[in-house]
């Protein structure tokens, strides 16, 4: 009786994080690869939920499937950040130039547009557009942080890009 919880909670650790990457591969548009952790999916869903439903009277089993979906979900998120799947933007805001950061960030292989606008009071602001990838946002971060510790920072995960600086740097890396 307590073989099939143990089985059934087994079953969902892995269902859960597998669930989370497939979700993650179809947002970045990366349907094929989800199609196939789908598969895997599907298998691992429909043969704990067959031991669960056999027996609803079994609350060992109830139980067994909503902790193991919880702790799955635990496992899921960080896999992910591990994984760190695709590309992310840092827009980051700067009271002035700091050739030093823009410096700091380019010799370290990061592609860096800089922008100058104009603040609240007419005052210039600048701004920096950062595409990395998400594998190297710790270090980015690291970079801004050290020399910029004051500066605003807003990112957002890209779905899809075309041309720049990264795409030139993959398409060199790829000859090589």
């Amino acid at each position: 009786m307590l073989m099939q919880a143990l089985l059934i909670f087994l079953l969902q650790i892995i269902y859960v994080p597998i669930l989370t990457i497939r979700t993650i591969l179809l947002v970045k548009n990366q349907t094929k690869s989800a199609a196939g952790v789908g598969l895997l999916e599907g298998i691992i869903y429909i043969v704990s939920l067959g031991i669960v439903f056999q027996d609803l009277s079994n609350i060992w089993n109830i139980v067994a499937y909503v902790i193991g979906f919880s702790v799955g979900l635990l496992l899921g998120g960080y896999i992910e950040r591990k994984l760190a799947i695709g590309y992310i933007t840092y827009n980051v805001s700067l009271l002035d130039k700091c050739n030093d950061l823009v410096e700091a960030l380019r010799s370290s292989g990061f592609g860096v547009t800089v922008f100058e606008g104009e603040g609240m009071n007419g005052t210039t602001r600048f701004r920096l557009d950062i595409v990395t990838k998400r594998s190297r946002e710790k270090e980015l971060l690291e970079i801004v942080n050290t020399i910029a510790s004051k500066a605003f920072m807003a990112s957002y995960e890209i779905r899809s890009f075309k041309g720049g600086y990264l795409t030139k740097m993959m398409k060199k890396r790829k000859i090589e």
